[in-house]
């Protein structure tokens, strides 16, 4: 686990401040998993560990909520040698779409790069409706094994990163300036 959490602190993954996260929370560290995999080599190491956890398992089919969870799905699923397959948002709802399907009892592994809630991987499970999905995974648990996601879940590395709603965060009662991950610009 210390090394993952190292390689994220190398690239620059792992930042330090005030942020608004995707959940509407905000937290004083937010991990940039896109940076952590920038090189395919470290994608690839990431997922084969991932796979390592379920290689006994059966799985047919990984699959992930887009956008976060794509690259690590897809080295998930390139290490099991399965299919893969994402869910994405349409009119604000997570759907399979680009002609994706997905039999009834179809053996599914849900990946992503961090779980904070859990929302985005419990929408995708949702949008697998009749497949069997077995386990969700991710790089990072910033939940430190709080999220609920409905079915067994696995990270490589966990955190305890404290979040806040707007209205009781301490970093906005003290001024600090809140930021969008991904746009590095403030929130007015």
């Amino acid at each position: 686990m210390s090394d993952i959490l190292e390689h994220f602190r190398a690239t620059n993954a792992l930042l330090e401040g005030h942020f608004l996260l995707s959940s509407g929370l905000h937290s004083p560290q937010y991990l940039q998993c896109a940076r952590a995999l920038e090189f395919a080599a470290d994608a690839a190491r990431f997922g084969r560990a991932i796979a390592e956890k379920y290689v006994d398992s059966s799985i047919e089919t990984v699959a992930s909520p887009a956008i976060g969870g794509l690259v690590i799905g897809f080295a998930v699923a390139e290490a099991l040698n399965v299919r893969f397959i994402w869910t994405e948002r349409q009119n604000g709802e997570m759907t399979l779409r680009r002609g994706f399907e997905v039999r009834e009892g179809e053996r599914i592994l849900v990946v992503e790069d961090v779980i904070t809630t859990g929302g985005s991987t419990r929408e995708c499970i949702a949008a697998l409706g009749k497949a069997n999905v077995v386990a969700a995974a991710s790089i990072i648990d910033r939940s430190n094994g709080a999220a609920d996601v409905g079915v067994e879940r696995t990270a490589l590395a966990s955190l305890a990163v404290p979040s806040y709603t707007p209205e009781e965060c301490p970093l906005c009662i003290a001024g600090i300036e809140l930021v969008k991950p991904g746009s590095r610009t403030p929130i007015k």
